[in-house]
């Protein structure tokens, strides 16, 4: 089940281990989804669509 939840850079950063400018880069290269503009100074992530990139990236496990 997906969340409808909106994630901080610093919870992105924490989620993944990285330094919370890291996820900034990634969306400049075309290898994270894009935040969306709550408001004036508050941009975030869905939770739903850093689901989906996880789900992604994930390597296949075939079924014998």
């Amino acid at each position: 089940m997906q969340s409808n939840q909106y994630l901080s850079d610093k919870q992105i950063a924490e989620r993944f281990g990285v330094h919370r400018a890291t996820p900034w880069r990634w969306v400049e290269r075309g290898a994270f989804p894009k935040p969306v503009k709550l408001s004036p100074g508050c941009t975030r992530w869905r939770e739903s669509d850093i689901q989906d990139w996880e789900a992604k990236r994930q390597p296949k496990v075939a079924s014998v």
